[in-house]
Parts: structure tokens; sequence; C-alpha cells
């Protein structure tokens, strides 16, 4: 499967370096130009143990790979990670300025059936919101669903697409039980 993630802070590399070691292409996408070329020397800005070891390893077999081109990514996945920070403001509530400008910059650049994945930690009703958007600037179908790093075992699922598209309901997008965490399918 080819994935794209968006922001490369420690959810969206260690996402997509972890997507990449089982067996992924991985294009990591941030605006920081300079990040970018460290992390294509095989140089990570976080410490995870384990992480530059994995990274070195995927930039090696050509699983992964680093840009500040979003369209060019949104264009090359079928899924798009959205790993940005989303602040609290000063009224309290998380700031999905970036998040949402995110989402409306691979809605403009989707050039086929993609799924975008919220891995930003946002509050309920940001998918659905999120989803509306997308559709509204979109001439393809296009699913949200959100898959925070942060949540908790009592709530709901993670995994619910916010839209009722009919592609989305054939991929067994169905709500489930929650889980630690998703993993996409291995490549065939």
């Amino acid at each position: 499967m080819r994935i794209a993630v968006v922001g490369t802070g420690y959810v969206g590399l260690v996402a997509g370096t972890c997507f990449a070691e089982t067996g992924h292409l991985v294009t990591c996408v941030d605006v920081d130009e300079a990040k970018v070329q460290t992390l294509r020397r095989g140089e990570t800005p976080i410490y995870e143990p384990g992480l530059e070891e994995l990274l070195g390893r995927n930039i090696a077999a050509e699983r992964i790979s680093f840009t500040a081109d979003l369209p060019g990514a949104v264009r090359g996945a079928e899924v798009v990670f959205i790993a940005v920070g989303t602040p609290q403001g000063d009224d309290g509530n998380a700031d999905l300025r970036v998040a949402m400008k995110v989402a409306h910059q691979i809605a403009d650049a989707a050039e086929r059936y993609t799924v975008i994945v919220n891995k930003s930690t946002v509050p309920v009703g940001t998918a659905a919101r999120m989803q509306a958007e997308v559709t509204a600037r979109t001439k393809v179908p296009i699913d949200v669903v959100s898959n925070p790093e942060f949540g908790s075992s009592s709530a709901p699922s993670a995994t619910a697409p916010a839209g009722s598209s009919p592609s989305c309901t054939r991929r067994s997008c169905a709500p489930r039980a929650p889980s630690t965490s998703w993993t996409p399918p291995r490549p065939s």
C-alpha cells in the first residue's frame, strides 16, 4: 500500500517508519525543508529507541521517503495520515486550523479515491466536520476516519468513518470495538 504521512513530529515519524518497516511504501511530508533534508540523511530529530535504525533500514530499502511536496505525496498515496499539531488555543479548545488546512490540501490534490486518517488529537465531531469540508472541495471520493494517537479504551471506536460513502461501506469501515492501534493490511 502507498501511504503518505503529513507531519514528521513524534507521531507522524514513528507511524510512517513503522508502516515502512511492515513493507508499505511511505512518503512523509513536512513543511520544514531543513527537517526533510535531515530525515533524508536518516537522522531523527526525536528520540525513540530503535527509530534511527529502522529509519536507516527503510530509507536504504526505499520504502520511506521525505518531501515538502504535499500534493505530490497525496497523488501517489491511497491513504493519507494527518499527524500535525493541534495545540490548545487561548479558549482551551484544540486549534484545528493546521489539520483542516492539510485536509483541504489533500482534497485539492487527490486524483482518485483516498482515505484521510486523522491521527492528530482532535475533539469529538472533527471527523464529521473534516468530511463535510473535504467533500465540498474534492472531485473524487474521499473518506475521513479518525485514529488518534491517544485515546481511551472506554471511548467509541476511533476508526469509524465520518462519511457514509458506499466505497467505505464496501471496505468494511464499520465501527468496531476499540483497539490500541490500527495497522494497514500488508501489501500483497
